[in-house]
């Protein structure tokens, strides 16, 4: 059957977005488009499918992607202790005394325990259990405390060593150890804009004059550090490991999860089996859905470039005759409406190879597209309908209701929105530091 390839693209848009919205998994749902356009539309007819094991072998034949399932047991880990508990009161001690303190040590431990965990529900879940009680005893609005954790755990995508970062590496075949570099500043800017907010939005509602914070002695502010120390010097070593020139990114993340697990097992005495088996469980179960992802995705990429859809769209675009920064508009509204419906790893997936020869084209930098990316992703996991650190919030504090959660997080997607127009403008906030260690890239 022949048709027009922009007239196929849209066929082939329409019909991944009904079969995605069955309810069926990503994974599945991106093999079954792919396999049944193959079919109808390409020469070989149902002959494709004898490359569909191939087409999946090669996309998962990766060393890089052995980083993956290293860095979720590492994440597992660090969330099956009370890692997150000890760190959010090392910095609620150290910062109590500083205005909406409480807030901000809430932020500064999600974006901590972001970098250990690289997961967003994992870290709304292990902050959030202890910072949104605290904070509403403290007199902190329900909105703020639910909002702040629920846009927190966000950081978990973005700041290194990241797996969403993993995952658009491989999918556009760019260095993961400058992807990681990339996020690191634009990362602490979206901290510091949080922070901002959360301080103001405090002092607005008139909760700092309710608030009655503790005092710490400097013994019991050191005392505190005992236990978070060693984390934190896990994420140093990786870090270290991977631009000292140690290490490739997988055989860090292998010492980096090696090296949790162990403190997990020495400081809070996770050696019972039970235990151990639920991060292997947790970390496995995790590793092959993404994974499965990775496959499918592959297939799906096949598919529109055996269909000459991808080289057709780029080719369109190209030719039309519109400011660039239209045409990052343009891709951030795409962006920014699919992470309201797909998890940020399929939408990286099926969306990064499409677009990236076209944000190259357009004279945009690779790995700083790769953070505005992110972060349009991030806003995705705070607004309806998928938004699933909301419903990991509701399911912490089910008093309060998700509509409240909403609109506690709003003002933080207004932050991200901000972080992104910023880095349109400084775009060197997301390139300056991997040019900085690793030199200039080769594009």
């Amino acid at each position: 059957m022949e048709l027009d390839p922009l007239t196929l693209g849209l066929l082939v848009a329409g019909a991944t977005i009904l079969v995605l919205f069955s309810g069926i998994s990503v994974a599945i749902g991106l093999i079954v488009v792919s396999m049944g356009f193959l079919a109808v539309f390409d020469y070989s007819g149902w002959m494709a499918i004898v490359w569909l094991p191939e087409i999946l072998f090669a996309k998962l034949n990766d060393f890089a992607l052995l980083s993956i399932p290293m860095f979720i047991m590492m994440g597992a880990a660090v969330a099956s202790t009370r890692a997150g508990s000890d760190l959010y009161e090392a910095l609620e001690r150290w910062l109590t005394r500083v205005p909406g303190g409480l807030v901000v040590s809430n932020l500064g431990a999600c974006a901590i325990f972001s970098a250990l965990s690289g997961s967003s529900p994992a870290t709304c879940a292990a902050i959030g259990k202890m910072g949104i009680p605290e904070m509403r005893k403290r007199g902190y609005p329900p909105e703020v405390s639910s909002g702040a954790i629920a846009a927190g755990g966000t950081l978990g995508i973005l700041i290194p060593p990241s797996v969403t970062m993993i995952v658009y590496g491989i999918a556009t075949e760019t260095s993961i150890g400058r992807l990681f570099l990339a996020g690191a500043l634009p990362g602490l800017m979206l901290v510091l804009l949080f922070m901002a907010w959360a301080i103001f939005d405090t002092w607005r509602k008139g909760a700092g004059e309710v608030l009655t914070p503790t005092v710490y002695s400097w013994g019991e502010k050191f005392s505190s550090l005992i236990r978070v120390i060693p984390f934190l010097l896990i994420i140093l070593g990786v870090l270290f490991a991977l631009y000292g020139g140690v290490a490739t990114p997988s055989e860090t993340a292998a010492v980096g999860a090696l090296l949790v697990l162990v403190f997990a097992v020495v400081i809070y005495r996770l050696w019972k089996f039970k235990d151990l088996w639920s991060v292997l469980r947790d970390s496995t179960k995790e590793s092959v859905m993404i994974l499965l992802i990775i496959g499918a995705s592959g297939l799906f990429s096949y598919m529109l470039s055996s269909l000459f859809i991808t080289q057709t769209i780029a080719a369109w675009i190209g030719d039309l005759e519109v400011n660039r920064w239209v045409l990052m508009g343009a891709i951030n509204v795409f962006l920014l409406i699919a992470g309201f419906f797909l998890p940020p790893v399929a939408v990286i997936l099926m969306a990064a190879p499409i677009l990236l020869p076209i944000v190259l084209n357009a004279g945009f930098d690779p790995y700083w597209f790769a953070v505005v990316l992110t972060i349009n992703m991030e806003i995705g996991l705070i607004t309806p309908p998928v938004g699933l650190n909301l419903y990991v919030i509701n399911g912490i504090a089910p008093d309060i209701r998700l509509q409240t959660i909403l609109r506690g997080s709003l003002p933080f997607v207004g932050c991200m929105v901000l972080a992104i127009v910023i880095l349109c403008l400084v775009p060197e906030i997301a390139t300056w530091l991997p040019e900085a260690v690793m030199g200039p890239a080769i594009q």
